[in-house]
Order: C-alpha cells, then sequence, then structure tokens
C-alpha cells in the first residue's frame, strides 16, 4: 500500500460507481481493515458505500484447492489430515484472513478447518510503519486531529486485534474466556440462554490451522442480506453484547456481521473469538451513563455522565460551553431512527463534543464504541425506521444491575 493509492481509493468510496472490493483486498491487509472500519462510518461515507464495505466482512478472496492443499501440507501439525475422512479443499467461508473449509473426522464429528491464507506478518507491519509515518505528517501539518480523532491510537488498535488474529490459537483462549465470563453473568443472575461457542479441537490446532465444531446456521451478514435478521433477534444480540461490555467490560473485540452466526432457534454462536478487547471502568461506566440517561431523557446527566472521562475537571466557561454544544447536537435527536440519524454519526459529533471539555477518548475506548458501530451497522441495514436508543432503554435498565455488581474476570494472556 502507498499513500498515493490509498488516497485514490478513499476518493473512489464518494463516487457513483460501485465499490471495489477485489482492489480493497489486493492493497493488503490493513486496508482491508480500515475499509472495515470505514464500513462503520456513515458519517464519513455515503450509507451506500458503506454496505457495500461491508462485504469486506465475509467476502474475502480464497485460494484455489491445489494452493490450499499446499498450504495445509506446510503449515499444519504432523499427520494432521490421518485425522480426517473428509476434508474439502474448496473453501465455504473466505474472510481478510483465513478461509474455512468443512470437513469430518474419524469419530464422526463434522468439523470446520480455518488456515491462515499467507504470511501477513511482514507486509502487515510494513504497512503499519508508514501509515504511522503518514499520520505524523498529518499531526504535524493539523495538530487538533490528535485530540479529536486520535488517529494513532486507533492505528494501535488496529495492530493489536489483527496480530491476534494472526495466531488461530488466540482463538481457542478467546472462546474459553468467553465460556468462562458467560458462566459468570449466568451464576451473577443476568441470564444469557441463547449464546453458544463453537467445540475447539486444540490438539489438531497450531498457530496457522485451527480445527473447531461446525455451526449449520447463517451468519448474522447473510441474514441481513436476506432479510431475515428480525428485530428481537437484534435486540437479544445488543442485551448479549451489552452484558459483556458494560457488566464485564471484556468481550468479543470484532463481532461484526460475519462474526456471528444465528439459527432456527434465535441462538447465536459467536466465531473469531481470537482478539478479547478491554474497556476499563471509567470508560465503560461513562459511556454507559451516557446511554443510560440519553434513554430515560435525562440529558444533563447523559452529558454529564461523559465527562468521567476527562483528565480533571473542566472549569465553569468550558463547562457551559461543553453542555451548549451538547443541547444544540441532541435538540431534536429523540424519536429519530437510525436512518434519520445514526447512532454512529451522533457518537462521532458527541466525541469531538467531549473533547472540548477535556474528555480523551484513546485507545482504551475504541473497542467499546466499534461495538456500538457495529450495531448500529446491523440496524441501519436490517431495520432503518427504528428508533434504537428507546429500544434499548430496557436493556439498559438490566444492564446497570450487573454494572453495580462490579463483576470481573481474568482476561486470557496475550500470546
Amino acid at each position: 500500500m502507498n499513500l498515493f493509492s490509498f488516497i485514490l481509493l478513499v476518493r473512489s468510496f464518494f463516487r457513483t460507481a460501485p465499490v471495489d472490493i477485489e482492489r480493497i483486498q489486493d492493497m493488503g491487509l490493513l486496508t482491508v481493515k480500515l475499509c472495515q472500519l470505514l464500513a462503520l462510518r456513515p458519517d464519513i461515507l455515503p450509507t451506500e458505500k458503506c454496505v457495500q464495505l461491508q462485504k469486506l466482512y465475509q467476502d474475502g478472496v480464497h485460494l484455489p484447492p491445489e494452493d490450499t492443499q499446499n498450504l495445509l501440507q506446510k503449515v499444519s501439525p504432523k499427520g494432521f489430515q490421518e485425522n480426517f475422512t473428509s476434508l474439502d479443499m474448496h473453501p465455504i467461508a473466505s474472510a481478510s484472513i483465513g478461509q474455512v473449509h468443512a470437513g469430518q473426522l474419524k469419530n464422526g464429528d463434522e468439523v470446520v478447518i480455518k488456515i491462515i491464507k499467507n504470511d501477513y506478518l511482514k507486509t502487515f507491519q510494513r504497512d503499519l510503519r508508514r501509515m504511522r509515518r503518514w499520520i505524523k505528517i498529518g499531526l504535524l501539518l493539523y495538530p487538533p486531529l490528535r485530540r479529536v480523532g486520535n488517529p494513532m491510537g486507533l492505528l494501535d488498535h488496529i495492530e493489536d486485534y489483527t496480530m491476534r488474529e494472526l495466531d488461530l490459537r488466540n482463538e481457542i483462549k478467546g472462546c474459553a474466556f468467553l465460556e468462562k465470563s458467560l458462566k459468570i453473568l449466568n451464576d451473577s443472575g443476568f441470564v444469557i440462554s441463547k449464546l453458544s461457542f463453537p467445540k475447539m479441537y486444540p490438539e489438531l490446532s497450531n498457530s496457522n490451522v485451527l480445527v473447531m465444531e461446525r455451526i449449520h446456521a447463517p451468519t448474522i451478514q447473510t441474514h441481513l442480506e436476506q432479510k431475515t435478521f428480525l428485530w428481537k433477534d437484534m435486540l437479544e444480540l445488543f442485551r448479549i453484547h451489552g452484558a459483556f461490555m458494560f457488566g464485564l467490560g471484556r468481550f468479543h473485540g470484532d463481532l461484526h456481521p460475519g462474526n456471528s452466526m444465528l439459527d432456527k432457534n434465535g441462538t447465536f454462536t459467536f466465531i473469531d473469538n481470537g482478539a478479547i478487547c478491554e474497556s476499563p471502568k471509567n470508560v465503560r461506566e461513562s459511556l454507559f451513563r451516557f446511554f443510560y440517561f440519553l434513554a430515560n431523557g435525562k440529558l444533563e446527566d447523559a452529558y454529564s455522565s461523559l465527562l468521567g472521562m476527562a483528565k480533571k475537571e473542566p472549569d465553569e466557561q468550558t463547562k457551559k460551553e461543553y453542555f451548549e454544544a451538547m443541547h444544540k447536537l441532541y435538540n431534536g435527536f429523540s424519536g429519530k431512527s437510525v436512518s434519520e440519524i445514526s447512532l454512529t454519526q451522533q457518537m462521532m459529533k458527541t466525541v469531538k463534543t467531549a473533547v472540548l471539555a477535556g474528555c480523551e477518548f484513546g485507545e482504551e475506548s475504541f473497542p467499546i464504541i466499534r461495538s456500538l458501530m457495529y450495531l448500529d451497522g446491523m440496524v441501519l441495514k436490517g431495520h432503518p425506521t427504528v428508533d434504537l436508543i428507546s429500544s434499548m432503554k430496557p436493556y439498559l435498565e438490566e444492564f446497570s444491575k450487573i454494572v453495580e455488581l462490579n463483576l470481573d474476570v481474568d482476561e486470557p494472556k496475550k500470546k
């Protein structure tokens, strides 16, 4: 990836021609990851371009069967294929980093085999270094960008979760961590009955190959495309993911529509669990209280909640200007559907306004904000006429009980 090509790519998003997904994938893993984030930003790109970019969640380029066979022989554990009665070299799915194949073990278990498609590490780290140089130059030319957008922190966040994805053993650790977290939530009285995780086969897996149970259910992305993602399903997903985010502060860090499956009984299965993200207590509690009071129409309390993310209490004049700006921003927001004012659009404007009062939205705030963007994007595509904030109210009431419990669970150690 070079700067000129990247600028041309971004400019193309504002033209009438459809997004060139193949071109994005050819530009490298970092470009794909950045464009996946842009897919969540209707405040930056036209909505139809965001929808087109969402194809990057699960429509990745895949290797031909002969190349897959050669790669598998090279990177899999010794004697790997001897454990299978069948292993299809044609992938059933392909994403930005890995592709997935169907197989059956000799004991009869139906499984999928995920393979990292390429040695992405060197090119990804090279592109990161280049992007950091470009950002430093941009910050020199426009210093306020450091406070409002924190692009370096965002890049650090992308690096962190992508590096975890490049070692498939982190999916085994992450899955075990989320299962443990689910038990803690259930034991606390916040019962989640519609969430499952695939069985893992660590003895057949390594950093490049992962074997896990095959789940016969469509992804949310497929449901959205087929218009079968019901509103009750959307609310249940928010309830589940919100409990991890606001209750525990440690959660699936990349829960886009391609990383969750939904079966006919309404049960979700989280996959690609390698990136477990953490939201510090002051961040998650400030954001939780902001949404809690916003949904209950207590705007002054909502605005005050965000000040918990400020390093120091703002002076009276700054606080006055902040509250005036927030009242102006949220004037007429209540009752609006996501197609009229998306949560993502409103949150980006809110962040810019809160920065004026000294609030800092550093790297630790990106995971939870990005998760909310994913949820907003699903609503925008599947149920654009819904007032999301009002719909969140009963679930935020429920979250308040587990936030008060201050539950904790040890984070899995990073590789």
